[in-house]
Parts: structure tokens; sequence; C-alpha cells
């Protein structure tokens, strides 16, 4: 075992509760819990210990005293308490035990404590990680952790040792020694560690122990100040302006952190043309702590390099990239660059870490990032696999706090409210404990103001959790100043969205623009014959100013120029063609009136989707459209728009039974779709695999019956849109929500 010495545990340990269990952090001095009454036995160690914020609750209110603590925490708290050097190789220090691998959870603890021989296992060669510790197993791993046999003065307190194990009776004698159990006449060896008990041994060890010198008075406040953006979808043009902003802020606040919600990837003619190098090299200017993975950074996944291009841009940012949800071990691409070292105060450039620690003023602040479990169907992920974000969040907490972390960010790609079924922000600050900020991305919300979390999914009252978004597509720079007190919870704060556009470009990163924007100029400024005589918006609710309709949730008239334009490409090849439908999610820009472009185009269409065929029943479209509409009013990215045909629903109905009426156009006249009869419908590809969760259409691509046609949806519209010429576009009630 590495030589240690015992110090005060006040500031540096924490016990069971805080690193275990999800309870809300307590402030002693605004709460105290129900169940540990003043005449409770261990009420003085659990008051003491809470007063110091090192235990906390299963929640505000409940402490559970009476509870055991299984051995596996017991190893996870220890390994954090003294001074232990974690072995090389986990794998292959849990060779030993039957039971345990790499994978376990706190697999890293126990083999450091085991590695340290604080830790041993059964007869059986199994280390048992569930099972409740022992009072005699906690008296030998607390003198071989904490090295209490120095303080023993060799003079022997009488306790029975006859009921305990022969490998116990050591440490059992040494804490009755030093006076750490009263329990002499019978120390019951074999019951399990209460959490009371717990907190009641490591308090009169607290008491025991001198430090070696005295700690530092803990300063009564600290102030975080914080940049952060998101979803900026290649708008590398309004990159230069973004900077500008950044360095404003930092002029006067030289250690704010800038995060970035994720979705840099997909948009714009910049990515089409350089995959992510042009918004790498913008990006490198700006001096970013932190970018979690956004879906759409998984767009090519299903291209013929696979996930070459978010390899290459990870490997060129000057700035971590983090997925603490993400499983990258089955992507060729992707699997070499993940850190060894999941969470690290000394981030590796061009590796993916799940999580950092950055010391800011001083302080320790924890950084984890959350990536939207939906990306399996929004995107192209291939082999990459997303995680549970709740747990993935809890074990980052749980790291943090048991290294003395008690400001946390989670910057998540999840969307500030939405689908519940995949997780967004206001779910993750009501259900997991010990979040202080939360920069948010992928719902593309405006948050003018920060959002205040304090109550958990109970209703009941907890530490605040802040909940920041920037819009999109660097129309803002959201900042934000946090205000802790010395527990690490939130006494107040301030934050505003700047606007970009007022902005002056930074000469340098102007100079760095140059080098693609010739490029993109040529292109994207190119009429092709088409005037448009109305303006198409492309909606979005993104929070509390813009309550309006959206494309993700609204038939617009982009949408049915759209798809007006997929039905008669797709009628070229097919005349049997009848309808055609496209996710809302998938059209990303508006079109202004005027002569249109090149760039705008594809702008609207930037993912390099190509045009599909599948026959389908009138059975299968139903479910279909029932999917697309599951929730309704809420913005869902697979909300269909259609051409052909027009439908109404119900969105106060139940899930799977909102579909009032479907009709097709067959000869000039709309007609009821024949639940049997079959249909040649066009989608894009995306759509056509069983993206946006759609399986009937899935199932039919798994089994040969989708045909891709290999036409570029982009080019599609462009051509749609030349030969009509003059173009004006409108909403004709082809969806129709009867509710309303």
């Amino acid at each position: 075992m590495k030589s240690k010495n015992v110090r005060r545990f006040g500031s540096t340990f924490v016990v069971a509760g805080a690193v275990v269990l999800a309870g809300a952090s307590v402030g002693a001095v605004e709460q105290w819990y129900k169940d540990v009454a003043k005449d409770n036995t261990h009420y003085e160690a659990i008051k003491a210990l809470t007063d110091q914020n090192v235990i906390r609750g299963y929640s505000e209110s409940q402490f559970k005293p009476g509870n055991s603590i299984e051995r596996r925490h017991a190893a996870l708290i220890l390994a954090k308490m003294g001074d232990f050097q974690e072995p090389s190789n986990v794998a292959d220090v849990l060779k030993q035990y039957k039971d345990l691998t790499a994978n376990s959870y706190y697999a890293k603890e126990m083999a450091t404590l085991t590695h340290a021989n604080v830790f041993k296992g059964d007869e059986k060669g199994n280390f048992n990680p569930t099972q409740a510790l022992t009072r005699q197993q906690m008296a030998s791993v607390l003198v071989n952790a904490l090295n209490l046999d120095q303080y023993d003065s060799g003079e022997k307190v009488t306790i029975n040792l006859s009921n305990v194990g022969e490998s116990h009776k050591k440490g059992v004698q040494i804490l009755a020694n030093l006076g750490l159990t009263d329990q002499l006449k019978d120390y019951r060896p074999n019951e399990p560690v209460t959490r009371g008990a717990f907190a009641s041994f490591i308090h009169r060890a607290n008491q025991l122990v001198t430090p070696e010198k005295p700690e530092q008075p803990q300063e009564t406040g600290f102030t975080l100040s914080l940049m952060h953006m998101n979803d900026s979808h290649a708008r590398v043009a309004e990159m230069p302006k973004a900077i500008t902003a950044i360095k404003e802020i930092r002029k006067e606040k030289p250690e704010a952190l800038l995060l970035h919600g994720g979705d840099a990837f997909s948009g714009t003619l910049y990515f089409t043309e350089f995959e992510g190098q042009a918004d790498m090299a913008l990006m490198n200017l700006m001096g970013l702590d932190a970018m979690v993975f956004g879906n759409h950074e998984f767009d090519l996944g299903d291209s013929e390099n696979g996930h070459q291009a978010l390899a290459n841009f990870v490997k060129g940012a000057n700035f971590p990239v983090i997925g603490t949800n993400i499983d990258f071990s089955k992507d060729p691409m992707l699997k070499d660059i993940v850190s060894e070292t999941e969470f690290t105060s000394t981030p590796a450039l061009g590796e993916i870490h799940k999580g950092l620690i950055k010391e800011v003023n001083g302080e320790k602040v924890g950084i984890f990032g959350l990536t939207t479990e939906s990306t399996e169907f929004v995107s192209s992920p291939k082999a990459v696999k997303f995680l549970d974000y709740k747990e993935s969040a809890e074990k980052a907490v749980a790291y943090f706090e048991s290294q003395g972390v008690n400001k946390i960010i989670s910057v998540n790609h999840i969307g500030f409210d939405s689908d519940p079924s995949v997780g967004n922000d206001l779910l993750l600050a009501a259900s997991v404990k010990g979040i202080d900020i939360i920069v948010g991305g992928h719902s593309h919300t405006k948050l003018s103001k920060p959002v205040v979390v304090d109550k958990d999914s109970n209703g009941v009252k907890k530490d605040p959790t802040i909940i920041v978004q920037a819009d999109q597509y660097l129309t803002h720079l959201g900042t934000i100043d946090v205000e802790f007190d010395e527990n690490g919870v939130i006494t107040g704060h301030a934050g505003e969205l700047i606007k970009l556009s007022d902005k002056a470009e930074d000469p340098e990163a102007a100079e760095v623009l140059k080098k693609f924007s010739g490029k993109i100029e040529e292109t994207f400024g190119q009429e092709f014959g088409a005037n448009l005589t109305v303006d198409l918006p492309n909606p979005r609710h993104r929070g509390e100013d813009n309550p309006g309709p959206s494309v993700r949730a609204n038939e617009t008239a982009l949408g049915n120029l759209i798809t007006d334009g997929m039905l008669a490409k797709a009628k070229e090849y097919d005349p049997k063609t009848v309808i055609a439908l496209q996710n809302g999610g998938g059209i990303r820009n508006s079109i202004n009136k005027g002569p249109v472009t090149i760039g705008e185009v594809m702008e609207v269409l930037p993912f390099g989707n190509t045009l599909s065929l599948v026959t389908l029943t009138g059975a299968e479209i139903k479910n279909t459209l029932e999917h697309s509409v599951r929730n309704s009013p809420i913005e869902e990215g697979g909300f269909l728009h259609m051409s052909g045909m027009k439908m109404t629903f119900d969105s106060s109905k139940e899930v799977g039974n909102r579909v009032q009426s479907m009709k097709v156009k067959i000869n000039g006249e709309f007609v009821d779709i024949d639940m049997d009869k079959e249909y040649v419908v066009t989608t894009n590809a995306f759509t056509a695999r069983g993206g946006d969760g759609f399986k009937v259409l899935g199932d039919a691509y798994d089994k040969g019956r989708v045909k891709d046609l290999g036409l570029d949806d982009w080019v599609n519209l462009r051509d749609h849109m030349k030969n009509l010429g003059t173009v004006s576009p409108a909403i004709e009630g082809r969806i129709v929500d009867v509710k309303k």
C-alpha cells in the first residue's frame, strides 16, 4: 500500500450519500432530515458532516440512516479519500475476481483498493460488489486505508473478539484502542454497516487525526462566468462576428469559459464543400473550452468515408470535444481517438473524453456533455451508440463530487423541452442532482434569460439548476455569471444573449474565412431562373420569443414546395408515384422572395439526401402518419410535410389514434386512402431507411422494398423551382389539426 497521510475530511472526503445516491445536495442551514431526530445515536455525526457538505441524503428530507452501504460504494469512497495510485491496467487487477470486469460499476476504484491491499475477495474469488459491507470488514478497510495503526499506542482495550473473523480481529482491536467503537462486549461483526454508523465512524476518526498543516480558509463565494453557443450548423461566415463578441467578453472577464452545445456540422455550403474543416479553422480561433457532439456531427456515417470527416475535425480541433453518453468502441474511424482517461484536467487535443475538470480562479469546475439518444434515428451514426442520458449524467456527477468538485456543468445536445421519451434539459435538471448549469442545444431554443429549475421530478425543492441556450446559427452569443456559496450551491445569476449581427468582423478571423469563402461565393450566388413572389419562412418553436408555428409541427408553404418538387421528380421515374413525404427536421433554412440562388436552395436541404421510392399499403401509411404527429403540438423532427395527399388529425387523442382522415389525389380528385390498397410513395433516403424512428419504413428498407433513385434533394427542388419560373407556394390545408 502506498504511504498516505491521514487528513481532516471536512473539505476533501466524500461519503456514501454524496457519491452513490441520487440525493439532493444538502445545505444544513436550509433544511434537515425528517428521519434523523436529535436523539438519534448518529445525529451529531450526520449533522457535522452535513454542515461540511460532505454527505447528503436520498432527498432533502430523507437521510435513511439505517440503510446499509455496499462494498463497491465503500471502495469508491475510500479510493477518493487516500493518496492511492490507480493501477495502470484495471482489467488485469480485477482478473482475480470472478464477479468483476473492467466494465463493472466503479471498476477503477475497486481495482485501486485491491491493488493497495485494502480490499480482498472471498474464498471463492468474488469481490461481492453489491453485498453490504459488514462491520468487521469496515474495521479492516478503514485501518488499512487510513493507516490508523500509526495512531495506536499499543495499549489494548478489552473487547470481545470471539465472534470476529480471524482476518479482521486486528482491525476491530485498533478501532477499540482508538476509541472509535464502544461496542466492546459485542461488536456485532457480521452486521451490515449502516449509513448512520458509517457517518459516526468517519466523524470520530475526524476528531482523532490532525492535519499536517492548517487548511486555508475557504472563500465565502465564487462567481463563474460563461459564454455559450449552440447549433451553429456550418454558419462559418458568421464566426468572425462571434469571435469579436468573444474577445470583448474576455477583455472584461478573462477567466470566462466558452462552451458549444453541439451541431457544428451540416447546414451550409461550407459543410458541403469542406466537411467540417472550415468550421474547425474558425472555431480554433475562439478559444473554446469544450464542445459536445451534436446529432448532426454524425450525418456522414452512411457516406463512403464514414465518420472520417468527424475524426478529422476532432483531431484538428484545439479544444476538447466531449461525449459522456456515447460509445465509440465499434466505429473504425473514431474508436482509436477515444482517450483512455475518461475524465481529465489535462485533456489531450485530438482525443475524445467523457468530461473535464477546469480550474477557474482557483476553483474546480466539472464539465461533461450529453448527446440526444435520438441520434440513432435522426442522423447516421452507424456503429456509434448512445447511452442513457440520466445514468450517464449521474455517473459523471458522482465522479466530479468524488474529486471534491462542487460546481458542475452539463453541456447538452438533448434539447430544452424536446421529446421526453429521449430526454431533455428540463427533465435532466429535475431528475439528476448535483448539476448546477446546463448549456443547451439541439432544440434551437432562444432563452433570452436563463431558466431556473429548483424542484425535482417529485416537486420537492432542490438546489437550483440554471439552463441556458442561445438560439441558433450564431445569431447570438450567450453570457451568464453564476454566483456560488462555499458549498457550491448557486446563490445568484445574471445572463443575457448578445446579438451578433451588429458586431464587426474580427480581422484575423476574416482573413482565415477568405481561405474558404471564395469557392463558396462562386457557387452560392448563382441564380438559376426562379423568382419567388413571397417569403418562405422556416419557423421553429424557440422559446418564449417565438411560440408560433413550426416546420416541425405545422404545414408550411416551403414544405409544400419541397414535396411538390419531390413528387414531380419521382413521377418521371415511376408514374405510379402518388405521395411525397419530407421530414420537417430536414428542412433547415428559409428563402426570401426575389431571384433564388443555388446556395439558398442548398441551405434549405443541406444534408445530401437522395430521393427514394417505397410501396406502402394504406395501413402502413396510416402508421407512418401516426408516428409523424405523435408528439404534436410539440416539435418533432419527423413531422412529415406532404404532397399528393392531405390529412386531418386530433392532437388531443391518444398516441396511435390521432389520424382522423387520409385522402390521396387520384386523377385530379382526393379520395380516401384504402387501408388494403398499395401506393407508391417517395421520400428522402434518410426517412426511407427508418430515420426519425419510422419503423414501418425501416422494415420496408430492410426487406428490400425501398429503391434509392440517387437524385440529390436540393437538385430536385432547384429543378422544380426552375420549371415553375415564378414560384408562389402557399399553405393549402394539407395537414390540419382538428383540435385547433
